[in-house]
């Protein structure tokens, strides 16, 4: 697991992009006070997620096309997306965010 910054930093922005040490790019979200994590690019076309927003009922909307997902699963709620987003595995441990090192 790899520390990629504190809960209260992520809690306060809602979003965050961290690059991992193997140089991926993942995004965090904290909607609600639970952390989420998936590959910090929308599976459209490849934009970040990160540059988003969050909306009511733990949905984030693709800043680029407007695509929405459930940001607890991934699964995709408005196209123009198909795929679901990439899952990262997260979790939060006396108050810092801590990510497995995807894609490596």
């Amino acid at each position: 697991m790899i520390d990629v910054a504190s809960y209260h930093e992520l809690a306060d922005a809602g979003l965050l992009s961290v690059k991992l040490p193997n140089g991926t790019q993942v995004c965090l979200i904290c909607y609600d006070g639970e952390v989420t994590a998936f590959l910090d690019e929308c599976p459209h076309s490849g934009m970040p997620l990160s540059a988003g927003e969050l909306l009511e009922k733990c949905q984030l909307e693709c800043a680029w096309h407007g695509a929405i997902f459930d940001c607890v699963t991934g699964r995709v709620l408005r196209g123009p997306a198909e795929e679901p987003l990439t899952k990262v595995e997260v979790r939060v441990e006396n108050g810092r965010v801590l990510v497995i090192d995807a894609g490596s």
